[in-house]
C-alpha cells in the first residue's frame, strides 16, 4: 500500500491488489488472525471493528495506524485473482487514490513485492488466456514486509515508475500516439523493448531490492 499511496502522489494511476483467498490481520495470537474477504469489508470497516475489539491492542502492534493510512488510500482490498480486466472502474472505487487514468481498468505495468505474488500474476495471467491480446509488464521488486523497508522499496518503486514513464513519453514522441491506448503500434513496441534495459539500469542503483521481469498479456 505504501507503492500506491507513492505513486498515486507523484500523479500516477495506479489500482492495488492481494493475491492471496483471504485478507489477513494479526490477532491477539499467531493462531486467531483477523480474517476478511477481499472485495466486500471496507477498510473503514475493519477499523471500526478492531478498534472496537481491542483498540489497546491494535494501536499498539501498528494495525490500526496501517488501517488508518490504507483507508485514506482506497475503498476496500481487492484480489487481483478477481480483477475483471478491461472493466471500466467506475464504481466504489473511483475515488481511491491514483483512480483518475485507471478508469478503463487496463494498466501496462503491473509491480508486485513478493515473488510469491509475482508467481501468482503469472500464472493467472496464463489462466486467463489473453482475451485482450494487451502487453503488460510483470515486474517483482521483492520488500521485506516492515514499515521500514516499506518506505525504502516505496522510493524505489517510484523511482522506476518515473524511468519507465520518461521512456514511454520518449517513444510516443519519436513515433506518435497510434495505438498506444491498446497496447498497440510503435511506440508501444518500442517501450516493450526498452523495458529490461530500464530495469537492468534501476537494479544498478538498488541493488539491494532483488527483481523479476517478464511480458505477459491481458
Amino acid at each position: 500500500m505504501e507503492a500506491h499511496l507513492r505513486l498515486s502522489l507523484a500523479s500516477y494511476p495506479v489500482i492495488s491488489f492481494g493475491t492471496g483467498s483471504l485478507v489477513r490481520l494479526p490477532g491477539p495470537s499467531i493462531t486467531q488472525p483477523n480474517v476478511y474477504p477481499f472485495n466486500v469489508i471496507s477498510y473503514d470497516q475493519m477499523y471500526s471493528e478492531l478498534s472496537a475489539k481491542d483498540s489497546r491492542l491494535y494501536r499498539a502492534n501498528g494495525l490500526l495506524t496501517m488501517l488508518e493510512r490504507n483507508r485514506g488510500v482506497k475503498f476496500a482490498p481487492e484480489r487481483w485473482q478477481d480483477w475483471p480486466v478491461g472493466k471500466p472502474r467506475l464504481d466504489k472505487y473511483k475515488q481511491d487514490k491514483g483512480s483518475r487514468g485507471s478508469e478503463g481498468g487496463v494498466v501496462d505495468v503491473v509491480i508486485t513485492c513478493e515473488e510469491r505474488c509475482w508467481d501468482a500474476v503469472v500464472d493467472n495471467l496464463l489462466e486467463r488466456g489473453s482475451p485482450l491480446n494487451r502487453p503488460v509488464h510483470v515486474i517483482n521488486v521483492d520488500i521485506k514486509d516492515n514499515h521500514e523497508e516499506g518506505l525504502i522499496g516505496g522510493s524505489a518503486i517510484l523511482e522506476l515508475a518515473d524511468s519507465l514513464n520518461a521512456a514511454a513519453r520518449e517513444e510516443r514522441e519519436k513515433s506518435g500516439e497510434g495505438g498506444w491506448v491498446d497496447g498497440t503500434g510503435d511506440a508501444r513496441t518500442g517501450f516493450d523493448q526498452r523495458v529490461p534495459e530500464i530495469l537492468a539500469e534501476w537494479q544498478e542503483r538498488w541493488p539491494n531490492l532483488a527483481a523479476l521481469w517478464t511480458l505477459g498479456w491481458f
